[in-house]
């Protein structure tokens, strides 16, 4: 019953380096692995312990030593199944339902049947499951923001725990009747008190996380907006480009008419440069014709 389910604490199979359980499961182990296999006998024993206990009206030495015998075994294989996948990083699905389960329904059984018989206070089975319960919900309220780790208080609880039902389920009398009421109450006490802890660890992961929800919906949100800013940035860029490339069309085209024009005007001053000379030169015959028959004309008229 430690805060990692026992059988779902590893993976492949192998051997972990160090013996240690490794960061991830990289494949999922078989189902028939030795982890799962304790789990399983530790549900099948459930029933058992509870036929053995209530034999003969439950208050038989005989079957209670039995049914303790049962329970004994179950609280072993909780502790040798947590051990083996922790060393081998063996993992399954079935190992992460089946090992709280176990662990539960364990305790939870010989709680109530020893209740039911009148050797324990109703109130006293009532605090316990009320606390394994609630820690159970509690844990899938905030899993989605991380785990809840087994601290050292919660492991004490666990033995206490086993320790005092162990010692109800035998036939005691004497100094050790006496002794299994006080080992129950310290069962009782840590019990309350790590379930105090577990919700205050709770509220603070809770916290963390949707401080961390919110700070990356705020980074998603700023993102976007820089995104939506530059893909307008962007628009803008083509918009003015595709104005730039319409002026350069047009001034070329202004050009090339420039240049045509010029072209036809210096055409034109050329032909008009061409018929200006053209009529001086006939101007220039007429006036030589003209000065060549004067002078025709003096020379020929005598003198006075």
């Amino acid at each position: 019953m430690t805060g990692v389910p026992a059988s779902a604490a590893g993976g492949t199979g192998r051997r972990a380096p160090g013996g240690k359980l490794g960061a991830a499961a990289v494949n999922q182990a078989s189902l028939w692995n030795i982890a799962n296999i304790l789990t399983m006998l530790r549900l099948v024993l459930v029933p058992a312990f509870v036929v053995l206990l209530l034999q003969d009206g439950g208050y038989d030495p005989a079957w209670r030593a039995w049914a303790w015998a049962a329970f004994a075994v179950a609280m072993i294989t909780d502790i040798f199944d947590g051990h083996l996948a922790r060393t081998y990083n063996l993992v399954t699905d079935f190992g992460k339902i089946a090992d709280p389960i176990a662990d539960k329904a364990i305790m939870a059984a010989g709680l109530i049947c020893l209740s039911a018989l009148g050797d324990l206070p109703w109130w006293v089975t009532g605090v316990i499951l009320f606390r394994e319960l609630g820690i159970t919900l509690m844990r899938f309220w905030v899993i989605r923001h991380g785990v809840i780790p087994a601290s050292r208080g919660g492991k004490m609880k666990t033995l206490a725990q086993g320790t005092a039902v162990g010692m109800y389920v035998l036939a005691l009398t004497g100094p050790l009747a006496t002794l299994r009421w006080w080992v129950m109450a310290l069962a009782v006490v840590l019990t309350v008190a790590t379930g105090l802890d577990y919700v205050r660890q709770a509220v603070v992961l809770r916290r963390r996380g949707l401080a961390a929800e919110r700070a990356a919906r705020a980074a998603e949100a700023a993102g976007d907006a820089e995104a939506a800013a530059g893909a307008a940035r962007a628009g803008a860029g083509g918009a003015v480009a595709e104005v730039d490339g319409a002026d350069g069309g047009v001034g070329a085209v202004g050009a090339v008419g420039g240049v045509g024009v010029e072209a036809d005007g210096d055409e034109a001053d050329g032909t008009a440069g061409r018929a200006g000379a053209a009529r001086a030169g006939e101007g220039a015959g007429t006036g030589g014709t003209g000065g060549a028959g004067a002078n025709a004309e003096a020379a020929a008229e005598p003198p006075r």
